[in-house]
């Protein structure tokens, strides 16, 4: 066999090239959002493995009714553009190649543990499409592919949060696990009409573009918080904005230290800058801060839960003081902000919108009823933009704006 060039991006990377970090890992996850190829250069990586070597190959996906329904004519596309046709003898079936190697192709969710017995010696295992398997079918799998060296190769587009795939390898990542978030921004040959509906999906309905070319995780939409209240749009501040209001919270642990600069105009909430870390350490902080254009000129209001980090920041010369709480603050706020005709967010928030499409009320997991109770997460940028308007909020009545 020659050697074959290959261009990928560096996503791909640990497919193609043993020097690569990741190369080695069990499990090698693609996920994300439409136009990213993430099928496409998995096809291409295993078309290659098997030229090279004999590899016995499972292609499988929770339901496979028909081979028609499996990735067998997208392997035979990448035979074709290799140009490997004269190796790989394409059957109705499955792939045989000169050297041996086999690709077979099944559904996961008809296997039983006796039936997948028979798959104790895959090489390489892909599961197309993953975000639609179920914990049985992982828990049947997993196990199964046992070879030594054996790996994994995994690509999807994240539907839900608790998808058993998205909460495996993306929540809680296994130490051996190669994982790449890939969208159509990744993808120098994406084709111009997927990056004409983007934009245009980005504009009317910027949670949909988030889901869908993304990757993000799809919102439980009758529990979001903002829904139908924000739109993602740029916008240029001037005079008549007046002067902004500047919030911030502090991260605790893995949680985020976030700054918010907003305006207040005909009715609207203007997010204008954000800055967002994990992580921050103290010493850190005010650099962070400084992001936010003219962070030390105005008043900044801070979570009051951190009044040593207030005073440090004092000493740092920020004009910032703690924010008031009372019992039921956050619903306040939350109240107060879709009192606003519209929440409009800089592109260069995306903090702060991932978040407005994902802050949730809680649900009833038995029911799916949206219950009335704001859930504690996705909520750092929310609470800095509750801290700015505190001042604004008259407790203990109608919440109104003022």
């Amino acid at each position: 066999m020659a050697e074959l060039e290959i261009d990928t991006i560096q996503a791909f990377a640990p497919l193609f090239k043993p020097s690569h970090d990741g190369y080695n890992n069990r499990y090698k996850v693609f996920y994300g959002g439409r136009g990213g190829r993430k099928s496409w250069e998995v096809a291409r990586s295993l078309i290659i493995k098997a030229s090279q070597e004999k590899k016995l190959v499972l292609c499988t996906r929770e339901i496979q009714n028909s081979i028609s329904d499996s990735v067998l004519r997208l392997l035979e596309t990448q035979i074709e553009m290799l140009g490997l046709r004269w190796f790989f003898d394409v059957q109705r079936t499955t792939i045989i190649g000169r050297n041996g190697s086999e690709f077979i192709f099944k559904g996961l969710n008809n296997m039983t543990i006796d039936s997948i017995k028979s798959l104790e010696g895959a090489d390489i295992c892909w599961v197309e499409e993953a975000h639609s398997v179920s914990d049985r079918s992982w828990s049947i799998l997993i196990p199964t592919i046992r070879k030594e060296n054996s790996e994994i190769n995994i690509t999807f587009n994240p539907d839900l949060i608790d998808d058993p795939v998205y909460t495996r390898f993306v929540v809680n990542t296994p130490d051996n696990c190669y994982l790449a978030k890939v969208s159509y921004l990744d993808n120098p040959d994406c084709p111009q009409t997927i990056m004409d509906e983007a934009e245009y999906l980005k504009r009317v309905d910027y949670e949909a573009y988030a889901h869908i070319y993304l990757g993000e995780v799809r919102a439980h939409s009758d529990a979001q918080v903002f829904k139908d209240k924000y739109r993602i749009e740029s916008f240029e501040v001037d005079h008549k904005f007046g002067d902004p209001l500047i919030g911030a919270d502090w991260g605790f642990s893995v949680d985020p230290t976030a700054v918010i600069k907003m305006y207040i105009k005909d009715r609207r909430l203007y997010i204008r800058n954000e800055a967002y870390k994990v992580q921050c350490e103290v010493d850190d902080t005010p650099a962070l801060f400084e992001r936010v254009p003219d962070a030390k000129k105005y008043r900044i209001r801070a979570d009051n839960a951190r009044p040593e980090l207030i005073s440090y920041m004092k000493r740092k010369g920020f004009n910032i003081i703690d924010a008031e709480k009372w019992p039921g603050c956050p619903e306040d706020r939350v109240a107060f902000m879709r009192n606003f005709e519209e929440i409009i967010i800089h592109p260069d928030c995306k903090h702060t919108a991932e978040e407005m499409r994902l802050y949730s009320y809680k649900t009833d997991k038995r029911t799916g009823d949206v219950l009335p109770e704001l859930l504690k997460k996705n909520d750092h940028c929310i609470d800095a933009i509750g801290y700015a308007i505190t001042p604004l909020i008259r407790r203990g009545k109608t919440v109104r704006m003022l």
